[in-house]
Parts: structure tokens; C-alpha cells; sequence
């Protein structure tokens, strides 16, 4: 599959250069840090939460795992985590666990976690479990263009 055709399209789009990784197998995103040979606070993963406005997507540093309710009291919106049902319905074009942390392509109100600003370089999922796009930090801020962003993670070290 390689990669999700929303995501290429919204890159095409936004005329964002990128480099497509291939790595075997993997199913989150320490796996694909090591099977990639890149740092894992390199990788930017996408969380689902809904409320009742809809679904949002918070993208966070891959090595760190979303504050659900310190987001929703900064944000002044009660979201709890989407069902995996949900979202695969959300992302058609991608397979189940590998969503590519690009909301604004999919029309989802984006959250974007603080730490991920400083970095130079960012990988992030491409739709399957087989392939990391790479972009400049430019680039990834280009993508989430009017994400709201805050300090919605904490590290899970």
C-alpha cells in the first residue's frame, strides 16, 4: 500500500517535499522508531478522541502518551478516546493503527502537542504498518497549518 492516497494528495497539494522509508513490519511507533534507525521522539503518531462536536485528531511525540483530560479541560471540550471501529471508518485509506498524524487532510479539527515545533526533522506513519514519511520541520508545520497547539502529552518513560 505504502502510502495513504488522502495524505499524498494533501502533500501534492501543499507542494511539501518528502521521503518515503520503507521498514519491515511493525505495529507502533518504538517498532517502527527501531525498525527505521531514527529516534523515537522523531516520530509524530495521531490519537483519535470525539466529543460532541465530533472526532479531533492530537498529535503527539511518539514516545509519549496523551493527558485526555488535561487536554479537555485546556480546550474546553470533553473528548474521550474514538473506538478502533470509529476510526478505521475516519481513515479508509489506511490500515487499522497506522494513521498518518495529517488531520487538516482529513478535514479533523487538530491538536498538536508543543514539544513536536523544535524539530528539525519528523517521521510519522504513511497509512500501513511498512512505510515512514519523512519531512522537514517546515514541512510538518506546513501540513497541520492551523492546528491548535498546547502541551497535551507526557512521556511514558
Amino acid at each position: 500500500m505504502s502510502m495513504a492516497e488522502t495524505v499524498k494528495s494533501y502533500m501534492a497539494a501543499l507542494q511539501i517535499d518528502y521521503d518515503l522509508l520503507p521498514h519491515p513490519k511493525t505495529y507502533n511507533s518504538r517498532e517502527s522508531a527501531e525498525a527505521a534507525h531514527i529516534p523515537e521522539d522523531h516520530i509524530a503518531k495521531a490519537v483519535i478522541v470525539k466529543d460532541a462536536r465530533g472526532y479531533a485528531m492530537v498529535v503527539i511525540p511518539g514516545r509519549h502518551w496523551l493527558k485526555l483530560k488535561a487536554m479537555s479541560e485546556e480546550v474546553g471540550r470533553e473528548f474521550s478516546l474514538a473506538e478502533e471501529a470509529e476510526i478505521n471508518k475516519l481513515f479508509n485509506d489506511c490500515q487499522s493503527g497506522a494513521i498518518p498524524p495529517v488531520g487538516p487532510a482529513y478535514q479533523l479539527a487538530t491538536f498538536m502537542d508543543q514539544r513536536l515545533l523544535a524539530l528539525a526533522n519528523i517521521f510519522f506513519e504513511a497509512g500501513d504498518h511498512e512505510h515512514l514519511v519523512h519531512v522537514d520541520g517546515k514541512g510538518f508545520h506546513k501540513l497541520l497549518k492551523g492546528a491548535r497547539h498546547g502541551y497535551f502529552s507526557h512521556n511514558n518513560d
